[in-house]
């Protein structure tokens, strides 16, 4: 099977120039011989990529996304950077992650690291064989306040659904809700609602509406099966409001709790065309967190 590495590798080859990949050829090596080097050398090297590499969208075609998601269940690199793959291609051509020396190496490239770094860094820390060892760092990303470096860990990686406990990833999914970010592509998030996360979200809910505020659309992905009586009447209460937005979620919702019948109840009498569609396809199953991606004023892919 193809590692990561080889696929990053792949994937720049056909998008850098020949003397780009000369200097990451280089690179790899040095990194390679870095295990002989004091850490702070290799956090310089991954620094220093930012001047041969450029910043633009690696931009996987379908048929590549489907290699990678192949190479690892859950990994996407639709929304990297060729910076961001040239980084991690680097680090993956250590010899030594398996060791403290090449953890330790690591650590000191977050340590100096610039929001780009870190985006490189936490999007690669997935890619390492025994991933487990970076629970803990994988979890300050997702902790993070800024949106950049949070969705590079929590994100389009299979990371938080594979090793985060239930506290963590409820942790993970409600900061999405407070910082914006797209909680659909947590990969994983279906498997992992749970009825306390739903109790969560639904007092999140509650406290938005007692301060007149609009409810995150993506909250109502947090209910699921486990919604229960409260969580579908929330839902209904959104459908009887005036935001869009929040309707089609809510219609989304309803069917991810199993109100099935209720739902078709509701789209029958729909005057919205576009909830009514919504609702429609919701009954024919498309249901899954990535029904969100429809409602995701940021998608790129439609």
């Amino acid at each position: 099977m193809t590692a990561p590495r080889e696929l990053l590798q792949d994937l720049l080859a056909s998008r850098l120039s020949r003397l780009e990949l000369a200097w990451l050829d280089g690179a790899c090596h040095q990194a390679f011989e870095a295990r002989r080097g004091p850490p702070a050398e290799f956090a310089t090297l991954i620094s220093l990529a930012s001047r041969h590499v450029p910043r633009e969208a690696l931009a996987p075609t379908a048929a590549e996304r489907a290699r990678a998601f192949d190479v690892l269940e859950g990994f996407n690199p639709e929304r990297w950077s060729l910076l961001d793959a040239a980084r991690a291609v680097i680090v993956l051509s250590r010899s030594d992650l398996h060791h403290g020396v090449g953890v330790e190496a690591i650590e000191e490239c977050f340590r100096y690291a610039d929001v780009g770094e870190l985006v490189a860094l936490y999007r690669t820390l997935p890619l390492i064989e025994d991933g487990k060892r970076f629970t803990w760092r994988m979890g300050e990303g997702c902790r993070s306040s800024m949106r950049a470096v949070y969705e590079s860990a929590a994100c389009d990686t299979p990371f938080a659904l594979l090793w985060f406990d239930a506290p963590s990833f409820r942790q993970l999914a409600i900061k999405a809700l407070f910082i914006e970010a797209p909680l659909w592509r947590v990969y994983g998030l279906d498997q992992r609602v749970d009825a306390e996360l739903a109790r969560i979200a639904l007092d999140l809910a509650d406290e938005r509406r007692s301060a007149a505020r609009p409810v995150q659309h993506e909250l109502w992905l947090c209910l699921g099966r486990v919604a229960g009586d409260r969580g579908r009447a929330a839902l209904e209460l959104e459908l009887a409001g005036t935001n869009q937005t929040g309707r089609r979620a809510a219609a989304i919702a309803l069917a991810r709790a199993g109100a099935m019948e209720r739902l078709g109840v509701l789209c029958a009498a729909e005057k919205d065309p576009l909830v009514r569609e919504t609702m429609k396809s919701a009954l024919a199953g498309r249901s899954k967190q990535t029904a969100f991606q429809d409602l995701d004023p940021a998608n790129t892919t439609n």
